[in-house]
């Protein structure tokens, strides 16, 4: 081949390169891919009513980006006659009473650009009714109005937690002026309470009860003001002048005598007690409690043995028993278990008795008393 067609050739090559780069080639489209399921959706959750279901979408393949449309549908006991629940889009569901009976399943709608497809899951277990709640106290019954004879007292429940419908009981209690001491008034178990002449000098509060299928819990509002107007009680008649050994005559005028000086006719009495704080409102706080012992004179009685334990066990620590000082008085503590209860009562039995007797004879003398719990 002359020169002439060696530049020929490689003319003709460039021009097949050219043409390859400038667009004269034939080009393959791309395949469609719709979504295609490949594993169910799943649904993850109790069937309980109340609860919530959480929805998988399964695996799919196709054309990427890929979105998924959740549907909830309602089924029949056996999983069957399927229909969508209104409203019942978002990737989870939370169980209603409708659904009761019923089982219920997931359809997953996936599209793409090529198109789309639907998948459902398997049918969840038959629903079952909420597992009742017994009623928690979540804020105290309170008391509105005039702590005066005279005047009516209303009450509010307060507020409660736990399976519904609940129903209430009311009582009214009338208690010292410390607010402790507390006992039924015979008949005042409406929402309302007129104030008689029985309770000046004294306190007020109301005490609820909740109940439901579950079961029934107490609460208590908080001591109204001491009640004024009306007639008060006279005082105590002084001690007696003379008499039994070892007397003291205190400031108050009251006389303190020891514990052996005590016998029978005459007995001990739990006449006081306080709690600090009161209400409990952490269990971080410690409990102290203090008891007065006098006798059915009206002596005042030192070295008495006063032993006090809270009901049920295992509320609170157990303290030791104690001697009241030379003005009657017993000082326990204790601390706050974490079987204590966030609100309602402790109730405390407490004994107080005389060296040397039996515990449950002789002199001694015992007595329930309770205080509040309102834990943060």
């Amino acid at each position: 081949m002359g020169a002439a067609g060696a530049v020929s050739m490689a003319a003709l090559a460039m021009l097949v390169a050219l043409a390859a780069f400038g667009g004269g080639g034939t080009a393959t489209a791309a395949p469609t891919a719709p979504p295609s399921n490949t594993a169910d959706p799943k649904i993850q959750g109790v069937p309980e009513e109340g609860e919530t279901l959480t929805g998988e979408p399964g695996n799919w393949k196709g054309t990427d980006p890929i979105t998924y449309s959740p549907q909830w549908q309602r089924c029949n006991a056996s999983g069957a006659a399927c229909v969508d629940i209104a409203g019942a889009t978002s990737p989870t569901y939370q169980l209603k009473a409708e659904d009761v009976g019923r089982t219920i399943r997931l359809r997953v709608t996936a599209t793409n650009k090529d198109g789309s497809a639907t998948a459902t899951s398997r049918p969840t277990g038959v629903v079952k009714a909420a597992s009742a709640a017994a009623p928690r106290n979540t804020s105290a019954p309170s008391v509105a109005g005039t702590a005066t004879v005279g005047q009516t007292l209303t009450g509010n429940e307060g507020a409660w937690q736990g399976t519904a419908p609940f129903q209430f009981a009311f009582q009214w209690q009338r208690c010292d002026k410390d607010g402790n001491a507390c006992a039924n008034i015979s008949g005042a178990t409406a929402k309302t309470y007129r104030i008689t002449s029985a309770d000046a000098g004294h306190t007020l509060r109301l005490r609820v009860i909740a109940s439901n299928s579950a079961g029934s819990t107490t609460a208590f509002s908080r001591p109204s003001a001491i009640v004024s107007g009306g007639t008060q009680p006279p005082p105590p008649p002084p001690p007696p002048s003379g008499g039994p050994a070892g007397q003291i005559k205190l400031p108050s005028g009251e006389t303190s005598i020891p514990d052996s000086s005590v016998s029978l006719p005459n007995r001990f009495i739990i006449s006081r007690f306080r709690f600090t704080p009161n209400p409990l409102r952490s269990r971080a706080q410690t409990i102290t409690a203090r008891f007065r012992v006098t006798d059915t004179r009206g002596y005042v009685i030192r070295n008495a043995l006063v032993f006090v334990t809270p009901l049920p066990y295992g509320w609170t620590t157990q303290p030791a028993e104690t001697l009241t000082n030379t003005n009657g008085w017993a000082q326990v503590q204790m601390r706050a278990k974490q079987a204590l209860p966030r609100r309602g009562a402790i109730v405390m039995f407490v004994r107080a008795r005389k060296h040397g007797d039996n515990i449950l004879a002789g002199v001694s003398s015992r007595r329930l008393v309770q205080m509040l719990v309102s834990l943060g």
